[in-house]
């Protein structure tokens, strides 16, 4: 099962440290995957990281070096059209509160308490679920699992 840090959170939401580079390796290091939040700046042609507003400028080559561990939440239409048209394979998508989302490379983004498959990542299971049962999650038969708290899995 792929475990994927929620803006690379690992022990909790955090919004001083999501996001960042820094903290996106630090998951990396540690084995995980990343969702991480992308955002477009058109006039200045700029990749930026942040969930609410651009926080960390990034560049395409920043992204590659990381492509087989990044989850890439294109946060607006700017940036979903941008690596959308990109040369390099990017795993990329756009939701809002959809039911079910299909990412770039055909994984089934569910939001949180709806079903699942075996090719479905479950999104932010401690909203339905008690953190203290995140151990059983390793029972269910999904790809993975994207979770502020993947420390408790």
């Amino acid at each position: 099962m792929k475990l994927i840090a929620h803006r690379a959170n690992i022990d909790g939401p955090n919004p001083s440290i999501e996001n960042s580079p820094e903290q996106i390796d630090k998951c990396i290091e540690q084995g995980y995957d990343v969702e991480i939040d992308l955002r477009y700046h058109k006039a200045t042609n700029t990749l930026w990281l942040g969930h609410d507003e651009p926080q960390y400028l990034v560049t395409r080559w920043w992204l590659a070096t990381r492509i087989d561990s990044l989850w890439i939440h294109c946060k607006e239409l700017e940036s979903l059209d941008k690596i959308s048209n990109s040369p390099i394979d990017f795993n990329y998508f756009w939701h809002q509160e959809d039911d079910f989302t299909l990412t770039s490379k055909n994984y089934i983004w569910t939001y949180p308490g709806k079903s699942y498959t075996s090719n479905s990542v479950i999104v932010m299971p401690e909203i339905n679920l008690d953190i203290n049962s995140f151990s059983k999650l390793r029972t269910y038969e999904c790809f993975g699992v994207c979770s502020d708290y993947l420390n408790k899995i």
